[in-house]
């Protein structure tokens, strides 16, 4: 079995067409199809289904699919920490993180970092926790910024939590304000209508299961947006909607109220897959985000953020 037999079974299988595959992967068609031959052979087993020129993974395909994504994500990781060796002066960090923590601590952090190794390329992938998560278990992120806990369904990943945040109710500055308390219960938002995240974000579950453990289904005004979308939509006065209270800075339009009974909050971990040793650049990283958080003051962290630990960091030779 073959590297380059990989590439070509993945590219057939993002594509389900052999002359797409054999494009992308500037190679002649025949010879790509010779080497998915070759490697079926190798396997003892058929892992496309042809008929009738529609191209389906079969069930021997269907389970090598996230294996080849792992075996060609790590080789890549091999290949990149060889070159990080050479002294941070290249190479490249793949960092997954939710919007919220995109637009503040990631992006301060990830300015430092750049300041002192100019020569490593950032990849940044914005996204809910769970789609993150996922995207973490292919091999495609290098360190991932997410929510705990974890899903009993998630795969295995070595997480450390860094913050926890409180989460309050977004409400339009345009609009009366949801309640003349200095609080609101969860109970509040029963008759309310509020605006939903898309699918996949952990602000999504928390809202659905703080709502139904109160005893309601709640009425959504709309729903399926991201970040940005959310809050925006809020602004308009569509409905409330319960977010991370760092995202309320700077957006003047937008008014936050605690949530007291019960009091919600999110814990910020930063993660790791449990197989995979994190490279040079991504320990090197994990140094400068800890070391950034523990400089953080009360001032600059805010009321509802709060350090858990900052010294739980791999060991990164510097």
């Amino acid at each position: 079995m073959q590297a380059q037999q990989l590439a070509y079974f993945l590219a057939v299988a993002e594509t389900r067409h052999f002359t797409r595959a054999a494009e992308l992967s500037r190679v002649a068609q025949p010879s790509l199809s010779k080497q998915i031959r070759n490697l079926e052979d190798e396997l003892g087993a058929t892992l496309f289904s042809r008929a009738r020129g529609n191209i389906t993974l079969t069930p021997a395909g269907e389970v090598l699919l996230p294996l080849a994504q792992r075996i060609l994500a790590d080789m890549r990781t091999a290949r990149r920490e060889v070159q990080e060796l050479t002294g941070m002066r290249r190479g490249l960090l793949r960092l997954g993180a939710t919007p919220s923590l995109c637009g503040g601590l990631l992006a301060d952090t990830l300015a430092l970092f750049h300041r002192r190794f100019p020569g490593i390329e950032l990849h940044v992938e914005e996204g809910g926790s769970r789609d993150l998560v996922r995207t973490m278990a292919r091999g495609e992120l290098d360190l991932a910024l997410i929510i705990l806990p974890l899903h009993s369904s998630d795969p295995a990943l070595e997480t450390r939590p860094l913050l926890r945040e409180s989460l309050v109710v977004a409400s339009s500055r345009d609009r009366p304000s949801p309640t003349s308390y200095a609080s609101m219960r969860i109970t509040d938002l029963a008759e309310t209508p509020l605006v939903m995240f898309r699918r996949g974000y952990d602000l999504r579950e928390a809202t659905l299961q703080a709502c139904r453990r109160a005893g309601f289904e709640p009425r959504l005004a709309v729903e399926g947006g991201e970040m940005d979308a959310v809050l925006r939509f809020v602004e308009a006065g569509l409905g409330l909607a319960i977010v991370p209270s760092m995202v309320l800075r700077n957006r003047p339009g937008l008014r936050g109220t605690p949530l007291a009974r019960p009091r919600l909050s999110r814990t910020i971990a930063i993660a790791h897959r449990k197989d995979v040793e994190p490279t040079h650049t991504a320990r090197m990283f994990w140094h400068t985000l800890t070391d950034h958080l523990g400089q953080l003051d009360d001032t600059e962290l805010g009321a509802d953020l709060e350090v858990i630990e900052v010294a739980t960091h791999p060991r990164a030779d510097t």
